[in-house]
């Protein structure tokens, strides 16, 4: 076999399980890899496969505690979780009266009325979904499957897929067999989740710059608009992390061939100098992304196009036709087209390489595009690329493909993260504002944009055409004004999307979290359902619909979880366990944070610049105690992993008249942060302190305090990074009980509406009146007398309606 790279080589040394627990027969072997997760595999021939293969690659997690009674014609095993009964030398099929007649697996689950079994051929109709390959590629129904069910387990099927050799090649598995792995878990999916991902592998980090604002358009850019474009975000002081050059980059109208969508040779008409322009980019802190797509083949044309000859012996000067499944021409594709490339500077690669709808091909080409992408310990590996729905996890970052601008496809996509989350991915990517069609609305580019911000990637990328709006200039002030602010946020959010993203890696739980994972109910309430936490301490509410034309906002209801939580902008605190209804203008977002939330953010000065901030904010809220480990590390390198990092230890420990933040370097190695940071610390809903202490080491050090509307703020400059800083604030009912009420919303509501001063009056007075509903109703028509319009009746008595809702 033609020899690969030492990064495509597999590990293969956990890829047999524990002989101990592992029960097999002429036809059949049944092994026990976790207290949830059994395997099952049949072949009428008895070969079984002990080596990884696209989905598996370790299968001995160590010794699981179970029990197992068995003769020679019956198998009984017993853990935790599950109870397995088998008939040997049966097939796995039962019959259709009694379909786990041969073998069925029992749910032990705490709760009695959970216990069911699972069978050879379950439907397993309660699963959540869980994978596609992009929003426009149909996937197959018995791949869409997740981990997480409603009824406490799920089985993948590993049958069809490839088996994978140490050097990295591929070969096919014995003919008739069958390979299953049954995930038995009741309402502990956490901890399947985990076993899936130690049995596949665990999430790798991505860089740091990947969680900034990514910007593409379907443009012939050249180095004159490109600057210009880079020139408009500054202008506007919009930060921007990536830049994304679709097809154009590249020559495309070659004599008879138009339209190409593979290409890997600069056009020099439009980049005379490529290295020159990606320095520009990397000086200003924007990487570079380039699309891709060699399904076409490689061409003539191409720069290196004798060079891939000579490595593959090819002699008639005709398009060499790809195959991700052959391995020289692989290792030629690698060395000769794309690594010229980077060694230009460029940071990563967008394939849109669809595998001619072969999933096998889409799968194996991102598998080596990846693997080859982190080749160097100097560059962490990443890609963009469609999903190739075997272990998608693993792969960063999953392109979602084009999609229609619409209110329609808004709807949908909390849905694909919440699938996503289902089978332990949290790195996909979305246009945002949609990418082609549909009618530009600026309401529809300002949900959409505000949904990105609190999503795992935040990318836009428009269709060609002069008409398309997602620069946020070419929009009113208004609008401007409200995606620029947002697109700022997203930036100041990456120190706490970077500490999630690592927490990500190794504790295995998504950035995205299912509201229905705690609250089953809202699964199939349209209302709740596509509620999301958002990383460890924020919850995510989504607008999905229009705003009321006539109250300009838009009417939303939303389920607090249990405790207290706050509104992440204005501050104004929600008790949970309970459904509310609120009306947000546009510039507003339903983001909560629970109490105790610590939520550090960038303060940087230089917008586009991704990297550890010396001056860092850390908005605390108030109420319950809590600890924050902020992850740093170089965010680029895989250094990381060899312990070139450093974890600092955000401890609020609060009491009513008493409150106190320690700051301490807690794990990793020095010099990975800067050696002195400027601290902005910001108590959310706090009253200004009577005093305010720091120190350093047990020495004093300055302090400036301010109260900032409902927020108490203490700035200590200059603090060493290793060592603790401890800030103490005292004095009386510290706390602002600013409870969210819904007069605040009618009396906003009422103020911006165009209506005589004196009846505003007259409306407050009824709605704020301790009479009842009836009452108010039979008040608020009486003031058509007084000039109110129909339609401003109509309206308050909607929001009566709603009133007594709550």
């Amino acid at each position: 076999m033609y020899p690969l790279g030492k990064q495509f080589s597999i590990d293969n040394s956990k890829s047999r399980a524990e002989e101990k627990s592992t029960f097999k027969g002429p036809n059949y072997r049944i092994s026990v890899i976790t207290e949830r997760v059994v395997r099952l595999e049949y072949n009428p021939n008895g070969k079984f496969v002990d080596a990884p293969t696209q989905l598996i690659q370790s299968r001995n997690l160590g010794y699981p505690n179970f029990r197992v009674n068995q003769d020679q014609n019956f198998l009984e095993i017993t853990t935790k979780y599950f109870k397995l009964t088998y008939l040997k030398r049966q097939p796995f099929i039962g019959t259709k009266v009694d379909p786990g007649k041969n073998l069925k697996i029992t749910l032990m689950s705490r709760d009695p009325s959970r216990q069911r079994d699972w069978y050879y051929n379950h439907p397993e109709a309660r699963n959540m979904g869980g994978n596609m390959v992009s929003i426009d590629i149909p996937c197959d129904k018995s791949l869409q499957r997740g981990l997480y069910s409603l009824e406490g387990f799920a089985s993948i099927n590993d049958t069809p897929n490839k088996l994978l050799n140490v050097d990295g090649t591929m070969e096919n598995r014995e003919p008739n067999s069958l390979d299953i792995y049954v995930f038995m878990y009741d309402q502990d999916f956490k901890q399947a989740l985990l076993d899936y991902y130690k049995m596949t592998g665990f999430p790798e980090l991505i860089p740091r710059y990947a969680l900034g604002n990514w910007w593409s358009r379907n443009i012939d850019y050249n180095e004159q608009t490109l600057r210009e474009t880079i020139r408009r975000f500054e202008k506007k002081k919009i930060p921007l992390s990536v830049f994304l050059l679709d097809n154009d980059w590249h020559y495309r109208n070659i004599g008879e061939f138009k339209n190409l969508r593979t290409g890997f040779t600069f056009n020099k008409s439009l980049f005379s100098n490529p290295k020159q322009i990606i320095d520009e980019l990397h000086s200003k802190g924007i990487r570079l992304g380039l699309v891709i797509d060699p399904e076409e083949g490689i061409f003539p044309h191409e720069q290196y196009y004798k060079n891939v000859c000579e490595y593959l012996g090819v002699t008639d000067n005709k398009i060499i036709l790809f195959d991700p499944l052959n391995p020289k021409l692989l290792d030629v594709y690698f060395k000769v087209l794309l690594h010229p490339l980077e060694d230009l500077g460029v940071d990563f690669f967008w394939s849109d390489y669809k595998g001619k709808s072969n999933l096998t091909n889409l799968w194996f080409y991102n598998h080596y595009l990846y693997l080859d992408s982190g080749r160097k310990a100097a560059k962490r590996s990443m890609i963009l690329a469609r999903n190739g729905i075997f272990a998608p996890h693993k792969y960063p970052i999953l392109y979602g493909g084009s999609s229609e601008i619409s209110w329609e496809e808004l709807n949908k996509l909390p849905q694909y993260y919440l699938n996503a989350a289902n089978i332990g991915v949290s790195f996909w990517s979305h246009d945002v504002g949609g990418n082609h069609g549909g009618i530009e609305e600026d309401e529809l580019y300002i949900r959409y944009l505000q949904l990105s911000v609190f999503s795992p990637i935040l990318r836009f990328h428009g269709a060609r055409g002069p008409y398309y709006k997602k620069e946020p200039w070419l929009w009113d002030f208004e609008t401007q004004n409200i995606a620029a602010d947002y697109l700022r946020l997203r930036h100041r959010l990456i120190p706490y999307l970077y500490t999630e993203s690592y927490n990500y890696t190794k504790s295995g739980t998504p950035l995205i979290q299912p509201f229905y994972y705690n609250y089953m109910w809202t699964y199939d309430d349209e209302l709740y359902k596509n509620q999301y936490y958002f990383g460890s301490q924020l919850l995510v509410c989504p607008i999905l619909t229009k705003r009321d034309p006539v109250m300009n906002r838009t009417i939303h209801r939303f389920f607090i979880p249990e405790g207290i939580w706050y509104d992440f902008t204005t501050g104004k605190k929600f008790p949970g366990n309970k459904k509310y209804i609120s009306f947000y203008k546009e510039e507003d977002y339903p983001i909560f944070a629970h109490a105790g939330s610590i939520i550090p953010l960038s303060n940087r000065s230089d917008y586009n610049n991704t990297g550890i901030p010396t001056d860092l904010e850390i908005q605390i809220f108030p109420g319950v105690s809590n600890t924050y480990n902020l992850y740093d590390d170089d965010g680029i390198t895989s250094l990381y992993k060899d312990g070139y990092y450093l974890k600092t230890s955000i401890d609020y420990n609060y009491l009513k008249n008493n409150y106190t933040v320690i700051i301490r370097s807690i794990e990793g190695k020095s010099g990975i942060v800067p050696a002195k940071r400027n601290y902005k610390v910001v108590f959310r809903n706090t009253k200004q302190a009577e005093s305010v202490t720091a120190y350093y080491n047990g020495q004093p050090y300055k302090v400036r305090t301010e109260f900032d509307g409902n927020d108490f703020v203490v700035e200590v400059l200059g603090v060493p990074t290793i060592g603790q800083l401890t800030i103490n604030c005292r004095g009386q009912d510290i706390e602002i009980d600013a409870v969210r009420v819904i007069n605040d919303d009618v009396k906003s509501i009422l103020l911006d509406l165009k209506i005589n001063a004196y009846l505003k009056e007259d409306i407050a007075d009824i709605m704020f009146s301790n009479d009842s509903i009836s009452k108010k109703r039979i008040a608020i028509r009486k003031l058509r007398k007084k000039g109110l319009s129909r339609v401003h009746t109509n309206l308050f008595l909607k929001l009566l309606e709603y009133i007594s809702e709550f």
